[in-house]
């Protein structure tokens, strides 16, 4: 799978966690990974690593949000509940303080908010179209921060019939919460590692990153 591809020597999700246990906003995380892959990534990612704010691994579903809905299940068992919940894909490597930062002060704001980045509207040909101001259309990334109350509440009504066209979280709160969703500005490196395309960018971003903390 793919957050367990090797970059530099240490799988993805290493780096996606390594961003969380270092922020001073992230106390604890609840890691969803594939059914009976808990034993392997406690033993050669969370204790390999030392990655102390993982508090419990546990199984996800068949759909995204059927792992969502169990990340959230599995924050009952931590000893204070959270006031707010980011939500993150495991294979984005790139998310960083200054994303996590700027999610926390629009989530204080308004208890819903998605990182994004300005994108381009085409049409089914994929030529650009006449297209509204950059600003008024964004590609959404991760993570998406919630009030964990309202995350919760969602996703239980979700969980009683399933619409066909749920694609992301900030959607499920829309639909059945009926609450807007913020979006704020995340980055362009902060790109979900889906192709082998996606591999070769990493290792441009990784090698920049490493770079530019060494000087």
């Amino acid at each position: 799978q793919k957050q367990y591809i090797e970059l530099s020597g240490k799988p993805i999700i290493f780096y996606t966690l390594d961003a969380f246990q270092k922020s001073a906003i992230i106390d604890d995380i609840v890691l969803v990974v594939g059914e009976g892959q808990e034993n392997w990534v406690r033993d050669e990612i969370v204790e390999k690593y030392q990655l102390t704010k993982v508090r419990s691994i546990i199984p996800g579903g068949k759909e995204r949000y059927d792992s969502v809905w169990a990340g959230l299940r599995g924050l009952h068992a931590l000893k204070e509940q959270p006031e707010y919940v980011f939500i993150h894909d495991g294979a984005r490597m790139f998310v960083d303080e200054q994303i996590l930062t700027r999610g926390y002060e629009n989530v204080e704001k308004f208890g819903a908010c998605v990182a994004g980045m300005p994108s381009k509207l085409v049409d089914e040909d994929q030529f650009a179209v006449n297209t509204p101001p950059r600003k008024l259309i964004w590609a959404v990334q991760t993570p998406q921060i919630f009030k964990a109350d309202l995350i919760e509440n969602a996703y239980a009504k979700l969980m009683e019939k399933v619409p066909d066209n749920i694609t992301d979280d900030a959607m499920v709160v829309e639909q059945m919460m009926k609450v807007p969703v913020k979006l704020y500005e995340g980055s362009y490196e902060n790109i979900k590692i889906t192709t082998p395309e996606d591999l070769e960018i990493a290792k441009v971003f990784l090698a920049k990153r490493k770079e530019k903390y060494h000087k």
